[in-house]
């Protein structure tokens, strides 16, 4: 299993900003995929999907501040 995360960082450290950009789309369009076929189910857990967002969102500003001053 370890050698498994390091081939996947090693190639990962080789992405340019179009790979992630196109990682990027795949996990939002996964995102909406599950959110239409689990619809009923997420709209149960509303308030747990807006806090991890909200948590989320605050953690990053977090982290491109610190790195940006």
């Amino acid at each position: 299993m370890g050698s498994l995360v390091e081939k996947v960082l090693n190639a990962a450290r080789k992405y340019n900003a179009l790979d992630y950009g196109f990682f990027k789309l795949l996990m939002i369009t996964f995102g909406i995929l599950l959110g239409v076929y689990f619809e009923t189910f997420f709209c149960g857990v509303l308030w747990a999907v807006w806090a991890l967002m909200i948590v989320s969102a605050l953690w990053m500003l977090y982290k491109i501040l610190k790195y940006t001053h």
